[in-house]
């Protein structure tokens, strides 16, 4: 479970603005493992998960809502293309990916609305085997403006910056005088 420091309603407001920003560039992420003809259920949850949820209940909708396929094709590590079962947790990594992502862009917006030059790396979330880049990154510092390009620019999981590390990296950003 995500512990997301400066998650309020000030918060929520500025990830609704990027879910916004998104549409409005028609650029908003929608996974490859969605049922095709399932984008305006998934962009509804979203937006309910973002205003008033958890990526918790976002998860639990995405999966109540059937909005996964079943089987994805994949590329073994053999080179075959080959179908394969959707992960079985795969509408929690997709719902807390999503939400960590629009909470960090809405802290960006913050942190320059109110004049703050960085933005503290932690881990929100437990995970079971961290990656090593994950922790070097935690109680660093990054440029919001910097972060909030980046995240706006690479939709989904490919990022320059390295916040967050991927799927299930359990990283996120907070507000955070530093020392």
């Amino acid at each position: 479970m995500f512990r997301f420091e400066n998650l309020n309603e000030r918060t929520r407001e500025f990830m609704l603005i990027e879910l916004e920003f998104d549409l409005g560039r028609e650029e908003l992420y929608l996974s490859a493992r969605l049922k095709s003809g399932s984008e305006e259920k998934y962009y509804q949850l979203l937006r309910n998960a973002l205003d008033n949820g958890t990526p918790e209940s976002f998860a639990e909708n995405i999966l109540n809502r059937d909005l996964l396929n079943y089987f994805e094709v994949r590329v073994s590590k053999t080179g075959k293309v080959i179908q394969a079962k959707v992960p079985r947790y795969a509408h929690f990594t997709l719902a807390e990916g999503e939400f960590n992502r629009y909470y960090i862009r809405s802290l960006c917006l913050r942190a320059k609305e109110d004049g703050i030059e960085s933005l503290e790396i932690y881990r929100a979330k437990d995970v079971r085997s961290p990656r090593s880049s994950s922790t070097m990154l935690i109680g660093t510092y990054i440029n919001p403006q910097s972060l909030l390009e980046d995240l706006r620019r690479n939709l989904g999981v490919d990022i320059s910056l390295g916040v967050p590390q991927g799927p299930n990296s359990g990283l996120s950003v907070r507000i955070k005088a530093r020392k």
